[in-house]
């Protein structure tokens, strides 16, 4: 493999959604940005620095390059930078599932580039008031420059850093996200929900779905659907809020096979 880029002066984006042009507005004061997204054009920076818009060509020739597309989109993104990829370029994606897409970029991408899969864990709406103790994970796939992309992300933009693995990353997220999507698409779906005579944690059960509201659909379908750990947390969940109904119901959550009540039924019950 090439040597790594140790100084990196610029930064190409691969699509320009919600997530791009948050990217784009805390890395234009540190780095020459070069933006493609055909369906959302980037206006140029009037002064001539920072930002500006590119085709594939143009973005791969940067020093890092990130695809901040979702995460079905990651293959055919990959298709249009290969070709135009310099030796030693650091590409990465900030996709919410890991897995997936780290096998999509080891599979497609050079051999001589370095790849890291990232996930920021924050959205425009929960960083509406800066970057500073947000938190990252980083999962290192091929190469050597993880430590000091995580150096920059640590000081310079005041993230926490988690550097992890693809697969410890997908297990966690299918319930930290995965459920917390969930739970907000179905309380959205129950409205009109109360305003008025709230308690405090129903306030902040709130917050919680208002900051996933009006996230794009495919960024729900890749938390429960492309993640392969999704399924399992669902179908627990969903198998003890059928504990819970009968519970309320019944008194009891009786089993299938006529026994006495399990362990769980037993626990809601006491």
């Amino acid at each position: 493999m090439s040597s790594p880029i140790r100084t990196v002066t610029s930064i190409g984006i691969m699509g320009f959604g919600a997530f791009g042009r948050l990217m784009a507005r805390h890395l234009q004061p540190h780095f020459a940005l070069r933006v493609c997204d055909p369906a959302r054009p980037a206006e140029p920076d009037p002064s001539g620095k920072g930002l500006r818009p590119a085709d594939a060509a143009g973005v791969a020739a940067c020093d890092l390059v990130v695809l901040a597309v979702p995460v079905p989109a990651i293959p055919a993104a990959i298709a249009a930078l290969r070709p135009h990829l310099k030796a030693g370029a650091v590409v990465l994606d900030v996709g919410s599932v890991k897995l997936g897409p780290a096998r999509a970029m080891q599979e497609s991408l050079p051999a001589d580039v370095e790849i890291i899969g990232t996930h920021p864990l924050f959205g425009p709406q929960s960083a509406r008031g800066g970057l500073a103790g947000l938190k990252i994970a980083l999962c290192p796939i091929r190469g050597g420059s993880t430590p000091r992309i995580a150096a920059f992300l640590r000081h310079v933009l005041k993230l926490r850093v988690v550097v992890t693995t693809a697969d410890a990353h997908d297990r966690e997220v299918a319930m930290v996200q995965g459920l917390t999507h969930l739970i907000a698409k179905i309380l959205v779906r129950m409205e009109p929900l109360p305003r008025t005579m709230t308690t405090a944690s129903f306030d902040l059960l709130m917050q919680a779905t208002e900051m996933v509201r009006y996230d794009a659909p495919n960024v729900f379908m890749a938390i429960e659907r492309a993640n392969p750990h999704a399924k399992a947390v669902r179908d627990r969940f969903f198998a003890l809020a059928e504990e819970m109904r009968l519970f309320l119901e019944n008194g009891d959550v009786p089993r299938a096979d006529g026994a006495a009540p399990s362990a769980a039924g037993r626990r809601l019950a006491v």
